[in-house]
């Protein structure tokens, strides 16, 4: 069983940032694929980010790429999304994910087994 608990969200005015951290439970973390989510009202859960289980790879959404960056502590572990240049659109619930059953980053949210609570990202224009 992996707990995922994430913090960080709140409000933030157009163009700030926010770094969102994600805490898992589990002696294996360093072995789980990692990803990044968001859904807003009325929209599908989308896909923002995700990180290797060695860090070595990454991946991000069109939406997102060049300013938000996926990272990984195992020694602490943990995953973080740190935001850049937010936008109104960027306003979501967002989760974390964790992908136990291969060690390589998917978009897919099907491919992911654990997720976290979710923590709100409010975006003001």
């Amino acid at each position: 069983q992996v707990q995922l608990v994430e913090s960080g969200g709140g409000l933030v005015q157009a163009g700030g940032s926010l770094r969102l951290s994600c805490a898992a439970s589990g002696r294996t973390f360093s072995s789980y694929a990692m990803g990044w989510f968001r859904q807003a009202p009325g929209k599908e859960r989308e896909f923002v980010a995700a990180i290797s289980w060695n860090g070595i790879s990454t991946y991000y959404g069109d939406s997102v790429k060049g300013r938000f960056t996926i990272s990984r502590d195992d020694a602490k572990n943990t995953v973080r999304l740190q935001m850049n240049s937010l936008k109104p659109e960027d306003a979501a619930v967002y989760y974390c994910a964790a992908r136990t059953v291969d060690s390589g980053w998917s978009t897919s949210p099907f491919d992911y087994d654990y997720w976290g609570q979710g923590t709100q990202v409010t975006v003001s224009s």
